[in-house]
């Protein structure tokens, strides 16, 4: 598999923009050029939106075919690079391919996200806090209740040890001990041992040295987190921004 895939690039110059720098000396130009997100409070006192005159709007409606041109060009000169080769071995196990592929981006998207998606309540357990009906009054109808990231929290966290535990299984071991001891026994259609040479078949029976003893439930429980998590990362797929 090979996938080479570009950052965004958005080549689109709003005719404004031109009109904005064009007039660079005007206040209208510098009230629109000020990118300042946050202000102090005297400084928000002090600070005054200027409109465009009326002319920028006839001009920049004259400028738009100009911007489209350019972002034409801009498109053909330096296009997005979206290229995927898929090996004919990259599907014998699909399954664990895209899992080497998704834990990452998980990873790295429930450390550098910016937001949260709305998670239902019935994709989380009661009892631990996290549902809306567990959450602090809301000041208003409107906001999201005090759970709402802790909730998208979780649910990222179920997914990443999904494919955690998909792209190794050694989580299994933890529920195994003891070795192994297997004998094949010589038996007739009823399954009686008789003598060697005499038999059709083999019965497997564990040894006299058998010790091995597997939690079949505790391995179950983590099977069905397993699930639960490809089943929220389903569910939620079209969450995964940032």
């Amino acid at each position: 598999m090979k996938v080479y895939i570009s950052g965004y690039r958005d080549h689109w110059i709003s005719p404004y923009t031109m009109l904005d720098y064009a007039f660079f000396w005007t206040d209208w130009s510098k009230c629109a050029r000020d990118k300042t997100v946050i202000r102090s409070l005297e400084e928000e006192r002090k600070h005054k939106y200027i409109e465009r005159p009326e002319w920028a709007e006839k001009w920049a409606d004259r400028l738009t075919p100009v911007s489209r041109a350019i972002q034409w060009v801009w498109d053909r000169v330096h296009p997005a690079i979206k290229y995927v080769k898929i090996d004919r071995y990259d599907t014998w196990s699909m399954d664990h391919t895209l899992a080497d592929i998704v834990l990452p981006m998980l990873k790295q998207l429930k450390e550098k996200q910016h937001g949260a998606g709305f998670v239902d309540d019935s994709d989380v357990p009661e009892g631990i806090g996290l549902r809306s009906t567990e959450a602090a009054p809301k000041e208003n109808e409107y906001d999201t209740d005090s759970n709402h990231f802790a909730r998208w929290n979780w649910v990222m966290d179920e997914m990443i040890f999904a494919f955690e535990c998909k792209v190794d299984d050694s989580w299994q071991d933890a529920f195994r001990e003891g070795e192994h001891d297997i004998l094949w026994v010589p038996v007739d259609a009823d399954g009686n041992e008789v003598p060697k040479g005499e038999h059709k078949y083999t019965e497997m029976r564990h040894g006299p040295n058998d010790t091995y003893k597997c939690d079949y439930d505790g391995m179950k429980k983590v099977e069905e987190r397993i699930q639960n998590g490809f089943r929220l990362f389903g569910r939620y797929y079209q969450n995964l921004w940032d």
